[in-house]
């Protein structure tokens, strides 16, 4: 079975593009985790593929501070992801993008978005959302919603895109609302 992104060739094309467009050499776990933050790549694809990148010249090994490997891509293969980039669409490349960077800055810090979803007794349900930095809360919201539904696609949107709904709850509580009218 193939990854849902087509051929080992998107699957190579795909980790260069994230790797390139992070823009600083990653460990191979923090690759990997990046790569799988969108189910568009298969593990056994990923990892066959990141040995032949290396192989090909495309990525390459250095040491970090620690004598630990990081792997950063090469002039072969930013060369190699700008031309074939197409192949894959850029819907999926944009997401996948946005979902690795805040992977890794909501990793770096320790950041880790919870929601839960509680039915009441009036029918209602209690919708809450929440963010931890290294087990302190630091952002927190509930809300009472109509329906289970809508609880859902409140929930669906703040797991994919958590760093957007806590930069705009913060921008909205501080003042800063002019987007919401232009």
């Amino acid at each position: 079975m193939s990854s849902p992104i087509g051929s080992k060739n998107n699957v190579k094309i795909f980790v260069l593009y994230l790797m390139e467009n992070i823009g600083y050499p990653l460990d191979f776990v923090t690759i990997n985790d990046i790569v799988m933050q969108t189910d568009y790549v298969l593990y056994l694809d990923f990892a066959e593929s990141f040995n032949e990148m290396l192989d090909a010249g495309l990525i390459e090994e250095l040491k970090n501070r620690v004598g630990d490997p990081e792997y950063a891509v090469t002039e072969k293969g930013r060369c190699v992801a700008r031309e074939l980039q197409s192949d894959i669409l850029p819907s999926i490349l944009d997401q996948s993008l946005a979902c690795a960077l805040r992977y890794i800055d909501f990793s770096r810090r320790g950041i880790e978005a919870n929601c839960t979803i509680e039915p009441r007794e009036d029918g209602r349900y209690d919708f809450c959302c929440s963010f931890e930095e290294k087990r302190n809360k630091i952002f927190r919201i509930s809300l009472v919603v109509d329906s289970l539904e809508r609880a859902k696609r409140m929930k669906d949107n703040f797991i994919n895109r958590p760093e957007v709904i806590y930069r705009g709850v913060f921008a909205l509580l501080a003042g800063n609302v002019n987007y919401l009218f232009n």
